[in-house]
């Protein structure tokens, strides 16, 4: 075992390209009758991007959700770096989703203080690791907002004052500064105009590279996935239908439902 460069509280495995960061078994969630999703199991490894795309009510978001702990599986088994996630206190879940995890959402006003500067929002996740020293706080936010295309002088500037894709690019600065190793996105660009879309999906797919991001992305957008994801999930009225490589996938869909996204979304 070692233990969290950020928080020595927290130790992880050693986990190696070679073996699952994050495993999935048999997940799911039902709303009384209603299947949010069934029987899901995947592995996903250090550094690997994995896209989950569906129409609406495919179930794709109810599992994001549950795999991110903002709802409680009924069945299955979480495992991440080694450890049952499910069986985690709830004081541990929320630390590692300050620390290992974070989360994207579709509208970043979720997952900002809208009251707090721009740099506020940058530090407030670095102080919730540990970070005390001011200076150095400021510093790394105004690095991060660099990072993400943010111009400095902007950094006392509160969210309300910036664009839909600025207050999206900070809100991905806020969830990154920490060196999280899982990043779940859900509908990262939905939302923002086409030409907003493209500087963000490059901006991501940087990041993803450097800093070496395991990732799990929720889209109905296959163009978003072909740029972003090593491996792709189809999902079809809670279940997964199909799932392999990304391009291998919407080069030659199997599923008859995959074969129709790709035929009617894709080509568009």
């Amino acid at each position: 075992m070692t233990l969290h460069p950020r928080n020595p509280e927290i130790s992880h495995g050693t986990a190696t390209p070679d073996q699952p960061l994050l495993k999935v078994e048999g997940l799911t969630k039902r709303y009384g009758p209603r299947i949010g999703c069934l029987d899901v199991s995947f592995d996903l490894y250090p550094g690997e991007v994995l896209g989950i795309v569906g129409e609406s009510g495919s179930g794709k978001s109810t599992l994001l959700s549950c795999l991110a702990g903002h709802q409680r599986a009924d069945l299955g088994r979480i495992a991440y770096d080694g450890r049952d996630v499910l069986a985690m206190s709830e004081t541990e879940r929320r630390r590692l989703g300050r620390t290992d995890w974070a989360y994207v959402h579709q509208n970043p006003r979720d997952g900002l203080r809208m009251g707090v500067s721009a740099g506020g929002n940058v530090g407030e996740r670095l102080m919730a690791v540990g970070a005390r020293h001011y200076g150095d706080i400021r510093g790394k936010a105004a690095d991060w907002l660099g990072r993400v295309e943010i111009a400095g002088d902007r950094i006392d500037d509160r969210p309300s004052a910036f664009s839909g894709g600025m207050q999206q690019r900070l809100q991905i600065a806020r969830n990154l500064v920490t060196s999280p190793r899982l990043v779940f996105m859900d509908e990262p660009t939905g939302g923002l105009d086409v030409s907003v879309q493209a500087r963000l999906l490059d901006l991501l797919r940087g990041l993803v590279r450097d800093l070496g991001l395991s990732v799990i992305i929720v889209t109905h957008d296959l163009a978003v996935v072909r740029l972003l994801a090593h491996r792709l999930m189809v999902m079809k009225s809670g279940r997964v239908v199909e799932q392999g490589l990304t391009d291998q996938v919407l080069d030659d869909p199997q599923h008859a439902y995959t074969q129709l996204l790709v035929s009617s979304v894709l080509q568009v």
